[in-house]
């Protein structure tokens, strides 16, 4: 069993480096400065977890840099959702932290290799608020909809429609959109409309269609 909140030196330094980048809510703070990155990633790159980079974690992917991590969870405290989504389980790093801060964490992945791993490490960690599914991203999750807050880490060339249907309405979908150039977006349901707003240019790899064994 892996422990939360025994991450030493390291942890403490990733959240001093998190507030001089502007990152204010507490709990958010706490979660990664307790939360072991390292343990996400495979052994060549542990020693590097602890810095404010994206590392690789197989399969084209990537674990998104604590900073990206931390300003996503932040903006989905916004609206106090109690049921999120999460498009793209990846590591499952994010989602972890997810789970520590919100009642109720949905996650889809399109690679079943590390849904599988991701899966294992959250077991391991003994975070058991969390579903997950094995699909298309660009699908969401209709049978558990409406949520209340969506957010995707990886980037779509357009804001896939699926997502914006299952939003709650008041809900808020967080984002990274383009290709060549991609912006973190909030978008706001209210009733039929939606309104967006730009937040920060990004980088993430692509959000792909469909589903890869």
């Amino acid at each position: 069993m892996i422990e939360l909140g025994n991450t030493g030196v390291a942890g403490q330094r990733i959240k001093a480096l998190l507030e001089q980048q502007g990152i204010s809510a507490p709990r958010v703070l706490t979660v990664i400065q307790d939360t072991p990155r390292d343990y996400f990633v495979e052994e060549a790159f542990a020693l590097q977890a602890w810095g404010n980079q994206a590392l690789p974690i197989g399969a084209g992917q990537t674990i998104s840099q604590p900073y990206i991590v931390a300003r996503m969870t932040e903006l989905l405290m916004q609206s106090n959702p109690q049921r999120v989504l999460e498009i793209g389980t990846g590591s499952g790093y994010q989602t972890a932290i997810l789970a520590q801060v919100f009642p109720r964490v949905y996650s889809v992945e399109r690679i079943q290799a590390l849904q599988w791993q991701a899966k294992r490490r959250l077991k391991n960690l003994d975070l058991h608020n969390v579903m997950m599914k094995y699909g298309d991203g660009w699908l969401g999750w209709q049978s558990k909809a409406p949520f209340d807050a969506i957010i995707v880490t990886a980037a779509p060339a357009v804001v896939p429609q699926a997502l914006l249907t299952q939003l709650a309405d008041g809900g808020q979908l967080i984002l990274p959109l383009g290709v060549e150039s991609q912006v973190l977006q909030v978008i706001t349901r209210n009733g039929d409309c939606y309104t967006s707003q730009n937040i920060e240019n990004v980088r993430f790899v692509p959000l792909v269609k469909g589903e890869l064994m």
